[in-house]
């Protein structure tokens, strides 16, 4: 049941669902903006963050509950929205019902690719394995859904100028994500990236993600902007107008990732007069207010009680008196045809480390090769107490060279292992010290029981990285048939594709 500030409305939520629509149009982007590909209409995103996390906190994933869809969207659609940002998936489960239940809300999805054990660190980053294999997951899970407007491929991971060469992993993953979507997605789904707006680096942040060769450019930039807070604030006292005129000259979509300052309860959404208005629309693709649920951080639209009952609060009802006059015009496709030149990337300095070269795509096929040529690699005893891998690795490092497992997005050199995991990590250099400084004395390969030796199945780990190309073009070969986009040509553009990634 769902409540209006104590009052049932459950009948509200049954109306907007008696009538379904037909599946949503694809959007996609020309220059500067989002359009419908079908109408060839402008889009502008009106949207909320959604990831409740009670009353139910492990509850990871909120669009694998059909049920809790279909009481929210319905209150989305009557507050005027059309699009949603999720955070974090599992993409393990089944999203067909809450995905259907956007559509008949008339609600696009924007998602990010992250998840809490699968991303990039900003003090300590690398991109392996790992990574890459819940991202490709993430995307195989909802790539056939034509309400997937696009996909964040991180969110705030450099958020100082103490953590820029995260952005070089960072960067690298939209990469790969955009070459994955160019082989196993029947349509071009837009790779963006949310940005926390911090004042010393984030022109670079903006410049850097939108700079050097297309394939590794994303497609859509996000800004977190909570700057506007409270009625008395203005377009220009609040930073907003400072804001446009740092994206006036950006040549790719830009968007509120996140907005709805809360310093002042509640919330009088003041902002989104501008944000939807003419002081913004002709720089911005409008935004996604911060958040649907009331959590901990007292930024909610609607509170969900323990009986699964939601309560709509004093923020869900300003909002909705905010957009309900706003409707932006946009311009039909086929009359758009500005196009600006790409960013011109962030010099190297002290508040700006990221390299331009960037980490190489992870291969698992690469680090299971690697694995089968060692005789000495890390025990049951170092898999079950992966706290202390970074100590052993650390130890190690000062008594063998590291340099094939190193990776570094200051200098942008990375070793030809450095995409592997932790625990193969700390395998190869087990190895490498059993063989360089222990001579293959089997006391050697011990450190208190962290390692064992082993049969290898290959005599050496060469060739393991230029088979792994070969294998590659196969398997990306096994995914075109389901790309419609496909034509006989697509061996062929696939072996580029494959070799592009591997040899950048």
């Amino acid at each position: 049941m769902v409540h209006f500030l104590g009052l049932p409305v459950l009948a509200l939520v049954a109306s907007l669902y008696a009538s379904s629509v037909a599946a949503l149009n694809p959007i996609m982007i020309k220059g500067t903006e989002f359009f419908d590909s079908l109408t060839k209409e402008q889009f502008f995103i009106k949207g909320v963050a959604y990831q409740p996390r009670s009353p139910v906190p492990d509850a990871a994933d909120p669009l694998s509950r059909p049920s809790d869809c279909r009481r929210d969207f319905g209150l989305m659609k009557e507050l005027g929205l059309n699009t949603i940002r999720v955070y974090q998936v599992d993409p393990s489960q089944s999203h067909d019902g809450c995905m259907k239940a956007l559509e008949e809300a008339g609600i696009y999805l924007v998602l990010d690719l992250a998840a809490p054990n699968h991303s990039i660190i900003r003090s300590n980053p690398e991109y392996n394995t790992n990574i890459w294999g819940n991202v490709r997951a993430t995307i195989d899970g909802f790539k056939d859904f034509s309400n997937v407007l696009g996909f964040f491929i991180g969110n705030e991971i450099t958020n100082d100028k103490h953590t820029t060469a995260a952005s070089a992993f960072v960067k690298a993953l939209a990469r790969d994500a955009k070459a994955y979507i160019d082989v196993a997605s029947p349509r071009k789904i837009p790779i963006g990236y949310a940005n926390n707006d911090d004042p010393e680096i984030r022109l670079q942040v903006q410049d850097y993600f939108n700079c050097e060769k297309d394939e590794e450019r994303i497609d859509f930039y996000g800004i977190n902007l909570y700057e506007w807070c409270g009625a008395a604030a203005t377009y220009q006292s609040s930073g907003y107008a400072d804001r446009t005129r740092d994206i006036a000259s950006y040549s790719i979509p830009v968007i509120l990732s996140e907005f709805g300052c809360n310093l002042v309860a509640p919330r009088p959404f003041t902002e989104v007069a501008s944000i939807y208005g003419p002081d913004m629309t002709g720089s911005w693709s409008d935004g996604i207010a911060y958040e649907w649920s009331q959590e901990e951080n007292n930024y909610g639209l609607v509170k969900i009680q323990s009986d699964n009952a939601v309560t709509l609060l004093p923020d869900y009802i300003n909002l909705k008196a905010a957009l309900a006059p706003l409707h932006p015009v946009g311009i039909n496709m086929h009359a758009f045809h500005e196009q600006r030149p790409i960013s011109t990337c962030p010099p190297n300095m002290p508040s700006w480390e990221a390299s331009s070269v960037l980490p190489p795509t992870p291969s698992t096929f690469t680090c299971n090769c690697m694995m089968s040529s060692l005789s000495c690699v890390a025990s049951d005893a170092a898999l079950v107490s992966p706290g202390s891998l970074g100590g052993q690795l650390n130890t190690l490092c000062g008594m063998t060279s590291c340099n094939d497992i190193g990776t570094d997005g200051k200098t942008g050199v990375y070793g030809k292992y450095s995409f592997c995991t932790p625990v193969q990590k700390l395998s190869y250099i087990y190895h490498q010290y059993y063989v360089n400084v222990g001579k293959r004395e089997a006391s050697s390969c011990n450190f208190d029981g962290m390692a064992k030796l082993t049969t290898a199945a290959r005599s050496s780990d060469d060739g393991c990285v230029a088979e792994e190309v070969v294998t590659r073009i196969e398997e990306y070969r096994s995914i075109a048939p389901i790309a419609p986009k496909w034509s006989k040509y697509s061996a062929l553009v696939l072996s580029l594709v494959v070799l592009t990634i591997r040899l950048s």
